[in-house]
């Protein structure tokens, strides 16, 4: 996907359509806006995921 995608800010909780926010206040960037305002959803499942491998790796 070419032009511009959204991002999720970590300060207000809501998505942006383009680079509006600071990189530090931004998680993405996200094809669709339903993507986006996932974000916090996404992060904590891929973390539980690789938390569980660390596990398996640490046995």
């Amino acid at each position: 996907m070419l032009g511009k995608k959204y991002y999720f800010n970590t300060r207000t909780h809501k998505v942006e359509y383009g680079k509006q926010s600071p990189w530090i206040e931004r998680m993405g960037p996200y094809k669709t806006y339903e993507e986006a305002s996932l974000a916090l959803d996404i992060v904590k499942e891929r973390n539980t995921i690789e938390d569980e491998k660390d596990r398996e790796w640490e046995n």
